[in-house]
């Protein structure tokens, strides 16, 4: 009989930013055979405070006796049930310039769970040429059904695809776009501006502090030791 799928309570952003981090690193712990691992394993590669991933983690739900460390296999499952990674996503990609083609060819750019449906461009040169596998369609097709829309245009083009693809019941929207949508009720939006990260990590570099809490540089100095990825 399957283990029936425990619902977390409601978690916050900042837990929410950190699970994919406490993923990886029990994940690795995982690859390596260990059964178990503790919060201040955990904190101290992510870079944040044992009390920060014992906060963090009692979200999921029961995971263990208090005291005895946390079961890798346990958490690992817990964690990408959090993520949604025991379901199932459609996922489309409109813009096949620089970014979007790095994106569709990446290993590490579909979360598990995740498969990538179609790809889309107003430019009849990319039109019609085959991409990670996808032949790209035109934005004036038919758009197919999807869970998720990555938006990977320049910005003046940005509202428009969002409109697109809002029209397709696509409520779900990751964009690349330095341009901010307007949606409706309803529909998620998530903004990811390399430009903005990289004056949060300047901001951080200066002031001595880490994204996460820990120390700027132990925490490069863990992602250049730790080579972690997601499958």
């Amino acid at each position: 009989m399957a283990t029936p799928r425990l619902r977390p309570r409601k978690l916050s952003e900042p837990t929410i930013s950190r699970l994919p981090v406490y993923q990886r690193i029990v994940e690795s712990w995982q690859q390596r055979g260990h059964r178990t691992i503790d919060s201040r394993q955990i904190s101290e590669l992510a870079g944040v405070t044992a009390t920060t991933v014992r906060r963090d983690l009692a979200g999921l739900g029961p995971l263990g006796t208090r005291g005895s460390g946390y079961e890798v296999d346990t958490l690992v499952q817990r964690i990408g049930e959090a993520l949604g990674h025991d379901r199932s996503y459609q996922v489309v990609v409109v813009g096949l310039g620089n970014l979007g083609r790095a994106l569709v060819n990446s290993t590490n750019f579909l979360i598990r769970g995740a498969n990538l449906a179609a790809l889309y461009d107003n430019d009849p040169a990319v039109v019609g040429t085959v991409i990670g596998g996808h032949v790209v369609r035109s934005i004036h097709d038919e758009m197919v059904a999807a869970t998720v829309g990555v938006i990977c245009v320049p910005p003046e083009a940005a509202q428009g695809v969002a409109d697109i693809l809002v029209a397709a019941q696509v409520h779900a929207l990751l964009n690349f776009a330095p341009q901010v949508l307007t949606v409706p009720l309803g529909t998620a939006v998530h903004y990811v501006d390399f430009s903005i990260e990289l004056q949060i990590l300047m901001y951080h570099l200066n002031n001595g502090t880490g994204p996460l809490g820990g120390g700027v540089l132990h925490s490069l100095g863990i992602a250049a030791t730790n080579p972690l990825r997601t499958s």
